[in-house]
C-alpha cells in the first residue's frame, strides 16, 4: 500500500479508534464489569492497541515530505546585491586600473538607465491601480466606463506579471496551488478557500528552501521536512459586493473589500501554509479536535447523570405516577407520598437543571477559548511574515526586477569581456552558471535568452571620432557563426550614456 492509500486509511481510521478508546475507558469504570478481571483486561489491551494504532498511523502522517512538484527546482534569483557583484567581478583581478574604473561606471550607467525605465512602469502600474486600491486616500474625479475600468484592471495584472517575471519570480498555477492546499497544515486547523470569491488570481513566488521543524503529535515530538517559500505574492481581484449578499453574506464581516484588488506580500512561508495567506480562507475544528472536545464532553456528561441518577428516578416516578398510576412508580422505588409533595420534585429538577446547565456553559466557554486560539495562530502566521500590502508592494517588487536586470546584463557583458574565447549563448549560459556555483555554492538556472534579448535592444546611433556620419552601434550582437559580440567598454559606456541622456524616449517600453 502506497504512502497516499496509508494516508487516506488513516483518516479513515483515526475517529473509529478513538470513539473506541473512549468508550471502553468510560465503560472500564462503570460499576456492572467492575467485578470482572478478565473483561477488564481485555478492555485496556484494546484501550492500548488502539491508541498504539492512532499514533503510528498520525506519524506516518507526519513524516510524509511537504512538498509541490514544481516545473524546475532550480532558481532564477541571484542572490546577492548589484554593488557585491561587482565587486566580486573586479576582485578576480581580470579587470585593473583604468579597466576596472571603466567597468564600474559602466555598470553604475546601466543601473540608472535601468532606474528610469522600471520608474516609469511603477507610476503606470500605480495609476491604472488606484480604482482597485481598497486602501486609496484620494478621491476619482472622473468616472470611469465599465469599459475602462476592465482595461485598467487588464493593464495591472499583466503588468504585474511582467515586473514579477523580471524579478526572477516564478507562477504558482492553480492547480499546483489546490495540491498544496490539500496537504496538511503545520497549524491544525480545517481551512477551507472558495476560489469562486475571486475575479482574479495570481501567485508567484521566489527562493525556496528546505526546514526541518519539530511538532507535537499526542505525547510526542515528530520531525517534518517541508518546503518554504523565500518570498510570496499574492494578487486577488474580489467580485462585487452583490455576489456576497447573493451568498448571503454580512458585508461589514468581511476582511477585504468586494470589488477591489488586492495585493500581499510575505517572507518564508510554509508550502503546507498557503490556504493562510487569503482574506477570506475559513477556519474552523478539524475532526480530531472535534473528536477530543466532545470527547470529554461525552465522558463528562456520563459522570453528571450517573451523579444526578437518583433525581432522574424521582422524575421518571412522578411521570409514571400520574400517567400509569401509583403501582408503576413504586416498582422504581417511589412511593405515592413522594410522588405528591411538590418540594423533591422542584429539587430533583433544579438539580438536573443546575447540573446539565454548568456542565454546557462550561464546554462552551471551552469552545470559545479554543477558537480564539485558533484566531491567534493564524494572526500571528500573517502579521510577523507580511512585508506589505496594495500598491506599498510595487514598489519593492520593481526594486527587485531593476536589480535583477542590472546584474544579468552585468554578468552577461563582465564574462564576454573578460573571456579568453568566443562564446555561443548556450556556452555564455553554462560559463556563469558555474561561476555563480563557484561563488555562493547555488545551483541557479540563469536566465540568458531574456538577458541576451534585452542587452541586443540596447543600441544608438552615434558619430565617431574622424567620422561624420552617424553609425549604428549595438551592445550586443551574434555573428553569423552564433557567438556573442560586444562593443569594448569605452564604447558600450557611450551607448548607455547615449540611452540615459534619452530615456524619455523609451517611456512607453
Amino acid at each position: 500500500m502506497n504512502r497516499r492509500a496509508r494516508h487516506k486509511l488513516s483518516a479513515i481510521v483515526q475517529p473509529v479508534l478513538l470513539t473506541m478508546d473512549l468508550t471502553l475507558t468510560i465503560l472500564t469504570y462503570n460499576s456492572f464489569i467492575a467485578e470482572s478481571a478478565h473483561w477488564r483486561l481485555l478492555v485496556s489491551f484494546l484501550g492500548a492497541g488502539s491508541f498504539v494504532l492512532v499514533y503510528a498511523m498520525s506519524k506516518e502522517k507526519s513524516d510524509i515530505n511537504c512538498s509541490v512538484a514544481t516545473p524546475s527546482m532550480r532558481e532564477t534569483f541571484i542572490p546577492c546585491s548589484r554593488e557585491n557583484l561587482i565587486d566580486l567581478c573586479l576582485q578576480e583581478g581580470q579587470l585593473t586600473g583604468e579597466m576596472a574604473v571603466s567597468f564600474r561606471k559602466f555598470a553604475e550607467l546601466l543601473a540608472a538607465y535601468y532606474h528610469f525605465r522600471f520608474y516609469q512602469l511603477e507610476k503606470r502600474l500605480k495609476q491604472n491601480y488606484a480604482p482597485f486600491n481598497p486602501d486609496a486616500e484620494l478621491l476619482a474625479l472622473l468616472p470611469l466606463t465599465t469599459e475602462k475600468r476592465l482595461t485598467m484592471e487588464k493593464h495591472v495584472v499583466k503588468t504585474l506579471e511582467r515586473i514579477l517575471r523580471r524579478a526572477n519570480y516564478r507562477v504558482l498555477d492553480e492547480a499546483t496551488l489546490r495540491q498544496a492546499l490539500n496537504q496538511s497544515s503545520l497549524i491544525k486547523l480545517k481551512t477551507r478557500v472558495d476560489f469562486t470569491d475571486f475575479e482574479q488570481m495570481i501567485f508567484y513566488h521566489r527562493g525556496k528552501f528546505t526546514e526541518t521543524v519539530q511538532i507535537k503529535q499526542w505525547l510526542w515530538k515528530t520531525k517534518i521536512t517541508m518546503d518554504v517559500f523565500t518570498r510570496a505574492v499574492l494578487l486577488l481581484k474580489f467580485k462585487d459586493a452583490a455576489y456576497f449578499s447573493a451568498k448571503g453574506v454580512k458585508l461589514d464581516k468581511l476582511n477585504f473589500t468586494p470589488g477591489r484588488m488586492s495585493v500581499y506580500l510575505y517572507k518564508n512561508i510554509p508550502q503546507n501554509d498557503l490556504e493562510l495567506l487569503f482574506p477570506n480562507v475559513q477556519v474552523g475544528m478539524n475532526w480530531l479536535d472535534r473528536l477530543l472536545f466532545f470527547g470529554p464532553a461525552l465522558g463528562a456528561g456520563v459522570s453528571v447523570l450517573l451523579k444526578i441518577s437518583s433525581s432522574l428516578l424521582l422524575i421518571l416516578g412522578l411521570l409514571l405516577f400520574f400517567l400509569l398510576g401509583p403501582e408503576f412508580a413504586q416498582q422504581i422505588g417511589v412511593g405515592e407520598a413522594q410522588a405528591r409533595s411538590v418540594t423533591p420534585v422542584l429539587l430533583a429538577l433544579l438539580s438536573v437543571s443546575m447540573a446539565l446547565g454548568g456542565f454546557a456553559m462550561h464546554q462552551y466557554n471551552g469552545y470559545k477559548n479554543k477558537r480564539l486560539k485558533f484566531l491567534k495562530d493564524v494572526t500571528d502566521t500573517l502579521f510577523f511574515k507580511n512585508l506589505g500590502t496594495n500598491d506599498t508592494v510595487f514598489h519593492t517588487l520593481i526594486d527587485a526586477a531593476e536589480e535583477e536586470e542590472t546584474k544579468e546584463a552585468i554578468l552577461i557583458y563582465y564574462h564576454l569581456l573578460t573571456h579568453p574565447e568566443k562564446l555561443t549563448p548556450t556556452e555564455l549560459d553554462r560559463h556563469i552558471e558555474a561561476w555563480i556555483y563557484q561563488k555562493f555554492a547555488l545551483n541557479i538556472d540563469f536566465d540568458m535568452v531574456q538577458s541576451t534579448q534585452r542587452l541586443q535592444e540596447m543600441h544608438a546611433e552615434l558619430i565617431e571620432p574622424g567620422a561624420t556620419a552617424r553609425q549604428p552601434l549595438q551592445l550586443l550582437t551574434l555573428d553569423a557563426h552564433g557567438y556573442c559580440q560586444i562593443l569594448p567598454l569605452d564604447k558600450a559606456r557611450q551607448v548607455v550614456d547615449h540611452l540615459w541622456d534619452n530615456a524619455d524616449q523609451f517611456i512607453g517600453s
